[in-house]
């Protein structure tokens, strides 16, 4: 990234001008020193004309640094991207244009130093810069910014949130360097893709409902080899329907998660036992068991039959990918003595995710490593679509809570964690 060196130059330059200025002090120092082993009227002009050489090519080397040096201001001034610098105590003290519009300052003014944080109430932004003065290396973040009430107001119109990407580079005597880059337009592309494919889904549904049952009803007319073929047909059918239905689902979920969620208090040890007994066929094939760890009971108040969803949809990837006669654990610990939230792993005694597909376990129709796809290939009619994972990370985020996914150092399968609060925010149940 080109910003990166800018920062760099501009610092590099600083340090230059500092540099050359000792050296200057040196060289006339130096001089007169020359000068007090000369003494006499005879030996006074060499000396000084001397000195004044060497100011001249001092003078000179200097204006070219500061050349060099407005040069790289110009740039940072002029720059695409939002440029912040601050000192060690965290105060401001460069800002460029592009960084003043991205984080509504304006009331800071150029040469004013004041402390970052009376500037730009942003915690996300504070984090990134004591982690980058902290660890001594580049760091970078993405977040959504929200204006302060009082930069809104003095804005022509409303601000709205801006999703931030922010890069960090440490610099001397404890200063950090910020480069934000605007992925409001990437956001803004993002969703706009996916209504498409909610539109486009949504449109799907029907022709396809259609064709399923012509294929059923095909299918029991037909013999041999046609019927063979009727067979093929609907179970491409059937899966291009289920791969539909869960993408309406999953958009569903994200444009309005609050509302797909029906609360009911029920007990979570009790729903993870029942969400197994349904894939019990299954698992009795592979003479894969339950290894539960935990609590005899744990009173929830969520929406019992999405849960019951995520469980489903992680036992049967359990089971897909453990080995025969190997156990799935689940395990679940309470937070604090007074437990408000609650943490479930699922764990798979498989071989794994592949280091580089873990950052994209939950993103969709993302198809990991192919050694794991085969090595879990069970023939169902909703393996590979590459949605279920993306569906149980709505469903979590719903509730308030998150999930992330690593492989066990002990057991080497595949673990995914996620973390539930055990009763509704105050502000539902008002409501």
């Amino acid at each position: 990234m080109i910003w990166i060196p800018i920062a760099i130059g501009c610092g590099t330059a600083a340090v230059i001008c500092f540099v050359w200025q000792q050296r200057q002090q040196q060289q006339v120092r130096k001089m007169l020193y020359s000068y007090s082993e000369h003494p006499g009227d005879e030996l006074l002009f060499t000396p000084l004309s001397s000195i004044r050489r060497e100011l001249k090519s001092l003078y000179e080397e200097k204006k070219k640094l500061q050349a060099e040096l407005d040069q790289w201001y110009r740039v940072v001034e002029y720059a695409p991207f939002g440029y912040l610098r601050v000192d060690m105590d965290n105060q401001l003290i460069l800002c460029n244009p592009k960084a003043r519009q991205l984080l509504c300052l304006n009331r800071w003014q150029e040469g004013q130093i004041r402390l970052l944080l009376e500037l730009v109430r942003s915690y996300e932004l504070d984090q990134l810069i004591e982690a980058t003065r902290k660890s001594g290396v580049a760091q970078s973040r993405e977040w959504e910014f929200f204006p302060s009430h009082d930069a809104q107001t003095l804005t022509d119109g409303p601000n709205q949130p801006v999703h931030l990407r922010g890069t960090t580079v440490p610099l001397s005597r404890g200063d950090v360097a910020v480069f934000l880059e605007n992925q409001e337009p990437i956001h803004i592309l993002k969703r706009s893709q996916e209504k498409l494919l909610a539109d486009l889904t949504h449109e799907l549904r029907t022709p396809l409902t259609s064709m399923r049952l012509l294929a059923e009803t095909l299918e029991q007319r037909l013999t041999g080899r046609e019927l063979k073929w009727a067979g093929q047909i609907l179970k491409e059918i059937n899966r291009l329907f289920y791969l539909v239905q869960d993408w309406l689902e999953l958009s569903h979920l994200e444009s309005h998660p609050h509302q797909v969620l029906s609360y009911q208090t029920f007990d979570l040890v009790k729903l993870i036992a029942e969400a197994w007994e349904t894939l019990m066929p299954l698992a009795q094939q592979k003479q894969v068991t339950l290894q539960y760890q935990g609590p005899e009971s744990l009173k929830m108040t969520a929406d019992g039959d999405r849960l019951t969803q995520v469980f489903l949809n992680l036992f049967d990837n359990g089971i897909k990918y453990n080995p025969a006669g190997e156990a799935i654990i689940v395990n679940l610990v309470l937070l604090g003595a007074d437990p408000e939230r609650v943490t479930v792993e699922v764990i798979d005694q498989g071989i794994g995710f592949h280091p580089d597909d873990l950052p994209f376990i939950f993103e969709r129709l993302y198809r990991g490593d192919q050694a794991r796809t085969r090595q879990g290939n069970s023939g169902d009619l909703r393996q590979g679509s590459g949605l279920g994972l993306a569906i149980v990370q709505e469903i979590i985020a719903a509730h308030g809570g998150e999930i992330t996914a690593r492989n066990h150092p002990k057991y080497h399968g595949g673990c995914l964690t996620f973390t539930l609060p055990l009763q509704l925010p105050s502000e539902d149940l008002d409501a």
